[in-house]
């Protein structure tokens, strides 16, 4: 999901370490507790259980999402349900 806010400080584990992400129109804010790198805005992060664990720039993270949906034009429709 691409990141729009970050709130709290990297060095900081007092403050709330959050980021507003949003993919597709939809908004939700996760954790950057585990975040192997402080995101900025316009990055990308990969969420696993409300928490970011990567960080990916823009180039990176569009390559990624068009296999992804490469992918899932080849999969049954059944599975995608």
């Amino acid at each position: 999901m691409r990141v729009t806010e970050v709130k709290g400080d990297p060095d900081d584990f007092t403050t709330s370490q959050i980021a507003t992400v949003d993919s597709d129109g939809i908004s939700k804010e996760i954790r950057l507790d585990v975040v192997d790198r402080w995101p900025n805005i316009g990055d990308y992060v990969i969420i696993h259980a409300g928490f970011a664990i990567h960080t990916l720039e823009e180039k990176e993270a569009k390559a990624n999402i068009e296999l992804i949906r490469k992918m899932a034009e080849g999969m049954p429709e059944e599975l995608l349900r």
